[in-house]
């Protein structure tokens, strides 16, 4: 597939050498993650565990390992989700439905926050992030299912509220940098960025 950045616009198509066309977007990463350690262990509690620390302004990925200094970088276990992707959509959709005010999106816990793309329509899809710092493909995969901690960090209700929308597990599929601010999302499927924040069917992805 041609995964080459292209020229601006919210949604535009190309054709790459291959002869299919791909679907570009222009989206923003607002937030980054990584941990060297599980912030939510054990039953929910009271407070939110600290965790500023785990919050990034640039993350290296690398292919096949994941994010360099998080812990699930390297583990066979994970290396379908080496990275989590999540719309800040679906976030905003849910304070909105709860009558919360704003709730912020990195306590979900997901590497990746990104603003202006359709996130769960990439389940079972291949597609890349570039921000000028090397083009990182990602392979989409199971919905990154909430946890019971939602209810504790975020506001009541979240944790059933984010079921369908809390984000994807991708496997890493090349080496690059991910840092906040502007991106191009680059799909071989169309996506909607106005449905990024609505809840998708917990089916089966596609491989």
């Amino acid at each position: 597939m041609g995964w080459q950045r292209g020229a601006a616009g919210r949604h535009r198509r190309s054709d790459p050498p291959d002869g299919g066309a791909l679907n570009r977007y222009e989206v923003e990463i607002v937030g980054l993650l990584a941990s060297p350690a599980h912030r939510y262990a054990g039953r929910p509690g009271g407070e939110v565990p600290e965790q500023e620390a785990d919050r990034r302004l640039r993350l290296e990925v690398r292919a096949g390992h994941g994010v360099v200094g998080d812990r699930y970088a390297g583990r066979a276990a994970h290396r379908d989700a080496q990275v989590t992707v999540l719309a800040a959509e679906s976030v905003e959709s849910l304070a909105a439905e709860l009558g919360t005010g704003p709730l912020d999106p990195l306590l979900a816990r997901r590497t990746v926050v990104l603003r202006g793309a359709e996130v769960e329509a990439l389940r079972g899809q291949e597609f890349a992030l570039d921000c000028g710092e090397g083009v990182v493909l990602l392979r989409g995969g199971r919905p990154a299912n909430p946890c019971a901690w939602m209810d504790a960090v975020l506001a009541p209700g979240a944790h059933r509220g984010l079921r369908g929308r809390a984000g994807i597990r991708c496997a890493a599929l090349s080496d690059g940098v991910l840092r906040l601010g502007p991106a191009v999302l680059t799909s071989s499927v169309a996506l909607d960025p106005a449905s990024a924040g609505a809840v998708h069917p917990l089916t089966a992805h596609r491989r």
